[in-house]
This record gives structure tokens, C-alpha cells and sequence, in this order.
């Protein structure tokens, strides 16, 4: 260093001595107002951990001297919306389902509000758009296609007690048979049936002939619960089978699984984990989503 300092010219700045390929670095002290900034920024964020929590510990963080909570702040918030809505929420729990939807201030707020329980508790299944997932049996909400009835009271049953689950007793319940498993029908018969379905919704099917044939094991087999045109029947749960929506899919191979094997849905009931007033307001959000249906005079 002291070599540095006889070698260096007046005015110019000492060096640390590290040299590379000529280019030596100089030893510029820092300025001295950033220097201050931060020592200004460590006795700041020493004072911050003492007044907030922020040490971790075995069960929890330090609480700080000021006794700020984040998880208090929230329920604070919480607590002061569900203070205004209160009176909303009392009405949209208390009045006729009918009323939900005729009146317009308390139809609007009830979608609205629906659609955050929907997104919260419905869309896993059913989708973020209510699109549903067809693969895995879990209907799209945007038709007006419903299986057990698609009235402000039947969309709010069905969310209250669920289908054909066991946490409730009265829960909507239906049972396909398995008709090739059961050993109900043969092979050649299901073939036939399912040809005979694939012509219900204007479809093609892959054997006419036997579309023919499937129609008389159609009429003894499957007319009492979907209807001899195949128009299903909401009171018992049975889709229907003129249309070209499917709950599983409506191609062949699916169709004969569907037939063989039978299917076996389940939802659960949502009566024992949300409260009234959001039973109806996710009521409200799905009834309006696909053009709900009309109540019943």
C-alpha cells in the first residue's frame, strides 16, 4: 500500500491494492449521507421487531410491545361488514325463496354474495365458470338442464341436503341399476340400448339395427324412470336423454359404461356448514346463472 502511495499523482484517489490487467480498484469511501440512511435503516428494523411481532417461537411469534394482531385486524374488518349486512343477511334468511328472486335489491345482492360462496365452496367441483366437469360426473350449472328441478326451491333442497350422501337424511337419493354387472341385461342388449339412447338426442348411432332392437328393451327397462321419449323425470332424479347435454358423456363407450356399470354421483350437504342466508344466496346465483326455472304455482 505504501508502494500505491508513492506511485499515485496528486489528486488521485488511494487504491485497495487488487489490480487486473491494469485496472486497479480505488478505495472511494461511501457517501456519507447513505452511510447514514443506513445506520437510520438497522435501528429502524431493530425498533420495528420490538414494537411488531416478529421473532418466531415455538408456539408463536413475539406479540410485540404495541400488541398489533393482523389475525385481530381481519376479524375486526369481518366483524364490521357482517355488522352492515346484518339486516340484509336476517332478511335474505327470513323471507319466501320466491321473494329472493322477484325482488331486485335483494336479488342482486343475493347473486352477489352467492358468487363468492360459489366461488369458495362450488367451484372446485364445478368450475370457477360453473361449466362443470363432464369427465367426473359434476354438472355444468349454465344450462337450463336440471336434474332435480331447477325452481329457486329445488336449487336451494339440493344445496341444503346434498345427493347421495350419507351426512344427511334427506338428501336427494336415486339409484341407476347396473344393468350388465347386475347381469340385468347381456352384452348384445346393452349395445342395442345404448344405440337406441344415442338416437334419443338426434344422434348418430354406430349399429341402426340394433338401435331398432334397443328400442323395445328401452320402453321395459329404462322408460319408468327417463320416460318413454327419454325426457327424464326431475322428482326421481333421472336425466333426460332427448337432449344433447350429458352429465358422463354422451359417445358410445361412455354410454355403455354408464349402462354396465351405473353411476353413483355424490354431493354433500352444505345445511350443516353454511348459514341460512348463503344457502340462498348461492341458491340465487346458480338459479340465475343457467335461466332458472319458474316456481311452481
Amino acid at each position: 500500500m505504501s508502494d500505491d502511495r508513492k506511485s499515485r499523482k496528486p489528486g488521485e484517489p488511494e487504491t485497495t491494492g487488487h489490480e487486473w490487467d491494469g485496472i486497479q480498484e480505488y478505495n472511494n469511501p461511501l457517501p456519507r449521507w447513505w452511510l447514514w440512511i443506513f445506520y437510520a435503516t438497522i435501528v429502524w428494523g431493530i425498533g420495528y421487531t420490538i414494537a411488531y411481532p416478529a421473532w418466531p417461537g415455538i408456539k408463536q411469534a413475539t406479540p410485540g410491545l404495541l400488541g398489533y394482531s393482523s389475525r385481530a385486524e381481519v376479524a375486526e374488518e369481518i366483524a364490521e361488514a357482517e355488522g352492515r349486512l346484518g339486516g340484509t343477511n336476517e332478511r335474505l334468511a327470513s323471507v319466501e325463496l320466491t321473494e329472493v328472486i322477484e325482488d331486485p335489491e335483494l336479488r342482486t345482492y343475493a347473486t352477489q354474495a352467492g358468487a363468492a360462496v360459489f366461488r369458495t365452496w362450488c367451484a372446485q367441483c364445478h368450475g370457477s365458470g360453473a361449466a362443470g366437469v363432464q369427465a367426473a360426473g359434476y354438472p355444468n350449472l349454465l344450462d337450463d338442464a336440471w336434474l332435480w328441478g331447477g325452481s329457486i326451491e329445488d336449487i336451494t333442497y339440493t344445496v341444503r341436503h346434498g345427493i347421495r350422501n350419507e351426512d344427511d337424511p334427506d338428501a336427494r337419493w336415486s339409484q341407476m341399476p347396473a344393468y350388465g354387472t347386475d347381469g340385468i341385461l347381456s352384452e348384445e342388449e346393452i349395445h342395442q340400448v345404448v344405440n337406441h339412447v344415442m338416437t334419443l338426442s338426434g344422434g348418430t348411432p354406430q349399429d341402426a339395427e340394433a338401435a331398432e332392437a334397443g328400442a323395445e328393451i328401452f320402453e321395459i327397462q329404462c322408460a319408468a324412470c327417463h320416460g318413454a321419449d327419454g325426457g327424464g323425470d326431475p322428482m326421481q332424479g333421472a336425466p333426460a336423454l332427448n337432449d344433447a347435454i350429458w352429465l358422463y358423456g354422451g359417445d358410445y363407450d361412455t354410454l355403455i359404461e354408464t349402462v354396465t356399470y351405473s353411476r353413483f354421483g355424490i354431493m354433500p350437504p352444505w345445511g350443516n356448514r353454511l348459514e341460512e342466508h348463503q344457502i340462498r344466496a348461492v341458491s340465487a346465483y346458480v338459479h340465475q346463472l343457467g335461466g332458472g326455472e319458474a316456481s311452481p304455482e
